[in-house]
């Protein structure tokens, strides 16, 4: 298949989600990554995951735009739903957050559409990802790319392509309450 000429800006929440997607989209589209995850946590994962994210571009050729990392916009943001399971309302008022900064930007910067790495994980709705990233996508006038990466072996897939370049693959999503969840299930299967 023949690229187009489509700008696309890939929301990239981690170096191991963005390894199949990438590899599929790239063909088709002038790609460009996009690194805005202020929910992740401590500042020390969001500066590793950012650094795996910018090697594995590297050896694609693929120029990544990183924003600042200001957690204290999500943690306003999702203030008074510590108590919430991953899955629940917390991850929506998420992924709402970083994909409509991803839309934001792609609208002022001359990209015609956008996509995320966030439908490879297992763990995360594709279908509530892509009403949120459709949504905020026609707020800015441009266009969403709905997906479900993990479909078709691609979670799979992710997981061979990290281990095959060395990638670092964290243990939890990124937040501090999924941080949580992951450490009490590693305590539970020590028991």
């Amino acid at each position: 298949m023949e690229k187009t000429c489509y700008k696309m800006l890939l929301h990239i929440c981690c170096a191991p989600c963005s390894t199949h997607v990438i590899n599929i989209l790239k063909a088709d589209y002038d790609l460009d990554g996009y690194f805005y995850n202020p929910n992740i946590h401590p500042e020390s994962e969001y500066k590793l995951r950012e650094k795996e994210v910018q090697r594995y571009a590297d050896s694609n050729n693929i120029k990544i735009i990183r924003e600042e990392y200001d957690a204290e916009r999500w943690f306003e943001l999702t203030e008074g739903m510590d108590d919430l399971p991953e899955g629940d309302r917390r991850c929506d008022i998420c992924f709402e957050m970083r994909l409509e900064r991803t839309a934001k930007y792609a609208k002022e910067n001359g990209y015609d559409i956008i996509a995320t790495t966030l439908s490879i994980s297992p763990h995360k709705n594709a279908k509530k990802i892509n009403e949120i990233g459709t949504k905020v996508a026609e707020k800015y006038h441009i266009k969403f790319l709905e997906a479900d990466f993990k479909k078709k072996g691609g979670f799979e897939r992710s997981i061979q392509m990290s281990k095959q370049f060395g990638l670092y693959r964290q243990s939890y999503c990124g937040c501090i309450f999924s941080k949580k969840e992951a450490e009490k299930r590693a305590l539970s299967k020590k028991k």
